[in-house]
Parts: structure tokens; sequence; C-alpha cells
């Protein structure tokens, strides 16, 4: 199903279009057997499964790139670690939700990333997961970052995975809806939305999220 997931509503004009489809196709089915080979504490047929499905789900929001077997390669790991991950052990891991994963939630993650020194783990996800991250989050990503992390960065679909892999999931102020599992700590930040923002708002967003973060690392790291 992952070449059907790229279809556009774009005319069926061209034979290079349905070739190009079926190179992708190839090049998941590959990276999904060598993953399966390389993870052999895990089911093959999951694996194999996760990481089509990861694929699909990228496929229908990013633009069909060179670099789409990298993403799907990371969003696939970390579905695999997700599935296997025991909220008991290891550091406090922060789940950042909002629709398009696009803006507030990429930061909000980023700056946990930045101060928590390891102590806490955080990541982002979008329920209708946008093309790209925003230029204005980007260029905020490059300060925080560094430019190799924040060129790829990439708008991630939620999954039921992430939300009960997680011990808090905050979702941004934009009606975003998440599986409840037991366990798991939510909550919902009000804050502006950067794509929308000038400059000087796009600034006091950023302090109104470090603000927050810092609350929240507070109550993780103590």
């Amino acid at each position: 199903f992952a070449p059907t997931a790229a279809v556009t509503d774009e005319p069926e004009d061209t034979a290079a279009r349905a070739a190009a489809l079926q190179q992708m196709d190839a090049r998941v089915t590959r990276l999904a057997e060598e993953l399966a080979d390389e993870l052999t504490g895990l089911n093959r047929d999951l694996v194999i499964a996760i990481v089509r499905e990861s694929y699909a789900g990228l496929v229908r929001s990013a633009k069909l790139t060179a670099h789409m077997i990298p993403l799907t390669e990371r969003f696939a790991r970390q579905r695999l670690a997700d599935l296997t991950r025991d909220r008991s052990a290891g550091v406090p891991q922060v789940l950042f939700v909002c629709v398009q994963n696009a803006g507030r939630s990429q930061l909000a993650a980023a700056i946990v990333n930045q101060l928590a020194d390891g102590r806490v783990v955080a990541r982002s996800a979008g329920s209708t997961p946008a093309s790209d991250v925003h230029p204005h989050v980007r260029s905020l990503l490059t300060e925080i970052e560094g430019e190799q992390e924040a060129e790829t960065a990439f708008p991630k679909p939620l999954t039921d995975d992430a939300v009960r892999a997680a011990d808090v999931v905050v979702t941004m102020g934009c009606g975003d809806v998440c599986p409840i599992i037991p366990g798991v700590r939510y909550e919902d930040w009000a804050v502006g939305d950067p794509a929308l923002a000038s400059p000087d708002g796009v600034d006091a967003i950023r302090h109104d999220i470090e603000g927050r973060v810092r609350e929240l690392l507070a109550t993780l790291t103590d």
C-alpha cells in the first residue's frame, strides 16, 4: 500500500510517475528487509509492517523526495523503539503534539532537549502533519539545535505508540485530541502559532514556551 499512499489528484499522465512510485516501493521494501535483518529481537513481520506504514504515513503529507527513505528509516526506528519502551525505566520522555507539527510542537521539543541536557527526552508529532517545518521555526531550530539538526527536522504523524511511550503528552492549544493512556500525564499549553506571528511575535512565543518548559522540567527532574 505504500506507493498508493503517494497518489495525488494530479492527472495520471506519465509512465514516469508510475515508474518512480514503483522504484520507491522497491526501496521501502529493501529498507524494511534490512531493518528486519538488523533488529533480530523483534518480530520480522512487525518490523516490515512498521517500515511500510511509516513510509505511507509520511508520504501522505511530505513531498516525494530523495530524502524520503532516510526519513522513513528515522520514523520507523522511533516507532519500533516506542513499541518496546518501558516507561518505568530510563529518562522521562515528553511528547509535544499540535495539528501540523510544523511550528510550536517542534520548537517546544527542541527547547526541552536543549535545556534538559539528556535528563529528559522530548519528541513532537502532529495529527495532520504539514509537508515541511515552517521557515520561522526552522530558523529558531537552527539557533537552538544547530544547522544539521534543524535541516533534518520534519513533521511526523502522531501514533498511539508514541503516546503510550511518553510520560507526559503536551498538546499545544490547537485542539488536538490524543488517545488517553493510563499512566500518561496530559497537559495543554495555550501558546501562539509562530506561523501566524510577526518576528517580534515569534520571539515572544519562543520565550513563552521556554518558560513553560522550565516549569515542566522542574517537575520531571526534581
